[in-house]
């Protein structure tokens, strides 16, 4: 068991940046790694990114969540997805209409 709410509190004995980064978020998600990259290019250091999130379907294709975290694993499947969630983010922005998010989402899965 760990004595702290981050696992990645390990890389503070490192004396590296350490960037929490909610996984729902892909923005936030692209911004922190591209911060990261820059980070190593500038100071050739290692930089630690926590990404914070969650498996949908468990841990292994043998695994059935439900069975041995069922509370937890109630309120992932009522979580939208990431596609779901972006897709609406977008839409509500003004930089894609709903046609166009379904005709991209039909290209990309249809291939």
């Amino acid at each position: 068991s760990r004595s702290s709410d981050h696992p990645s509190d390990v890389g503070k004995s490192f004396e590296v940046p350490i960037f929490h980064v909610n996984a729902d978020n892909v923005e936030a998600v692209c911004r922190v790694f591209k911060l990261a990259a820059e980070w190593r290019q500038e100071f050739n250091t290692d930089v630690i990114i926590d990404l914070v999130g969650y498996r949908r379907y468990g841990h292994n294709e043998g695994d059935q969540p439900m069975f041995t975290q069922p509370a937890m694993y109630t309120l992932i499947k009522n979580h939208p997805s990431l596609l779901n969630l972006y897709r609406k983010q977008l839409v509500e922005a003004g930089h894609v209409k709903d046609t166009e998010a379904d005709n991209l989402h039909k290209t990309v899965t249809d291939v």
